[in-house]
């Protein structure tokens, strides 16, 4: 059987002489006819190309995904197959050895039950093929004809082309806009299987986390599955340390390059700082878990913390804080110098020094821009998952303390997602209601931040 590289390449091919022929009857239409065409050639190109185009890309799309189950099909209907089991693992064993060799992907079979289906295997792959081939040929001659035969000097080949970009363009959009929708309902599907054996209220608001996905179904889950603890931890970690660690350090760095740093520094210094958001997230762990999280230990022994831990919220959160400064800092880079040039003038002529610009012109004017980085990097410090595994621990811990480890909403999706558990069992169900929060608070802090987005250009566009 013919590839579908071969068949779309096939396709391609009929598609680039679609536009050559109509590209040239346009010019000829000016050559002969001295008439002035709607749309220039290259158009009529174009629209002949994808008539002759996309009936058959579809085509061989469609008929690579049917036509193995033809194959098989026939073969099963051929004499050879009647000594083969009626169903189970070894029919479909001898099936795909006997497939391998016909397409030449193997050089023989191990199982020699399989010997005698090699050859209605090729008659089949010849014959569907051949099909395959002959129905996307035909297609494609078929579409480019009829594009060809509608051209005319007054024929409005440019429109009929914008109209079939702009459905494409649709169409992606409509991709992601599906895609999304289908990973809310499978989130949403198995959220509700699991408030089939967990109350909601005891989800949201218990403060004991210990499933065991070895347990029986059936068993009282009761008193279990109280998420409160990784909330905590989440928000320690991604909302409230790396926070601290991120705004300043983001904010200040943005004010330096925009306000105080000679051009060739700033022309340095940026794209340098913006490394740290191309890091991958496994580095970042790596550095927690070695360099950061014994140094915190150390740190917090020295001042008499004796729980201090080897694995510690404070060490994930500052590391996460390190990760989503290039966040804050080129939102509010771009805050800043989006400030109208007259406001700093304006200031800096009534006497104000550079600082106090800064503080009550510049920062004030650029707060939405500002907050809406800030809610963006909260979005994205929340749903990290590496650097918690590595440097946070797997404690679902109710503590104020810093020092010792916590953990997050992420990490116990993970944990429960590749666990030995079937996806029946309500310790894997609860990581799909865990997602679902997390979906839900992510979702709302990027709305808020796209609001803030909204406001702030109204004010100066």
């Amino acid at each position: 059987m013919l590839s579908p590289a071969i068949l779309i390449l096939l396709a391609c091919g009929l598609g680039l002489a679609g536009w050559l022929a109509a590209r040239s009857r346009a010019w000829a239409f000016q050559r002969t006819g001295g008439q002035k065409l709607h749309s220039l050639p290259g158009y009529h190109g174009w629209y002949v190309a994808l008539w002759a185009t996309v009936p058959a890309l579809l085509f061989a799309v469609a008929w690579t995904t049917v036509a193995p189950q033809l194959v098989t099909g026939q073969v099963l209907a051929s004499p050879a197959a009647s000594a083969l089991p009626p169903f189970g693992m070894q029919r479909d064993v001898l099936l795909t050895e006997a497939l391998a060799v016909a397409e030449g992907r193997a050089a023989g079979v191990f199982n020699q039950g399989a010997a005698a289906l090699v050859e209605p295997f090729r008659d089949a792959l010849r014959l569907f093929g051949g099909i395959g081939l002959a129905a996307t040929l035909l297609l494609g001659f078929a579409g480019g004809a009829f594009g060809f035969l509608r051209l005319r000097p007054d024929f409005t080949a440019r429109t009929r082309v914008e109209r079939a970009v702009m459905a494409v363009l649709l169409l992606a959009s409509l991709v992601a806009i599906v895609t999304t929708a289908g990973i809310v309902a499978s989130l949403l599907f198995e959220t509700i299987r699991f408030f089939g054996f967990v109350s909601p209220l005891d989800f949201l608001f218990g403060t004991h986390w210990s499933p065991d996905p070895m347990s029986a179904p059936g068993l009282d889950q009761s008193g279990k599955f109280g998420a409160v603890p990784l909330f905590w931890g989440t928000i320690v970690i991604g909302a409230i340390i790396a926070m601290l660690v991120a705004i300043p350090l983001g904010l200040m760095s943005a004010i330096y390059l925009t306000q105080y740093a000679a051009p060739n520094v700033r022309k340095w210094m940026k794209p340098l700082l913006e490394i740290l958001a191309g890091v991958p997230t496994v580095v970042y762990g790596y550095f927690a878990a070695l360099t950061v999280a014994p140094a915190v230990r150390d740190f917090g022994q020295a001042i008499g913390i004796a729980s201090a831990s080897s694995e510690s919220a404070l060490a994930a959160g500052l590391v996460m804080g390190v990760m989503i400064i290039p966040f804050v800092s080129s939102m509010a880079d771009d805050s800043i110098a989006a400030v109208p040039q007259a406001m700093r003038d304006g200031s800096l002529a009534m006497g104000a020094t550079t600082s106090e610009t800064i503080r009550k012109v510049l920062v004030p004017a650029a707060l939405p821009g500002i907050v809406a980085g800030v809610m963006l990097a909260v979005s994205r410090a929340i749903g990290e998952t590496m650097i918690v595994v590595m440097a946070a621990g797997a404690a679902a811990r109710l503590t104020p303390n810093p020092f010792q480890s916590m953990t997050t909403v992420t990490f116990q999706i993970v944990a429960m997602l590749t666990g030995e558990g079937s996806f029946d069992h309500p310790a894997t169900l609860s990581a799909f209601a865990l997602g679902m929060v997390l979906f839900v608070v992510t979702l709302t802090l990027n709305f808020i931040a796209l609001r803030v987005v909204k406001r702030y250009r109204e004010a100066y566009e």
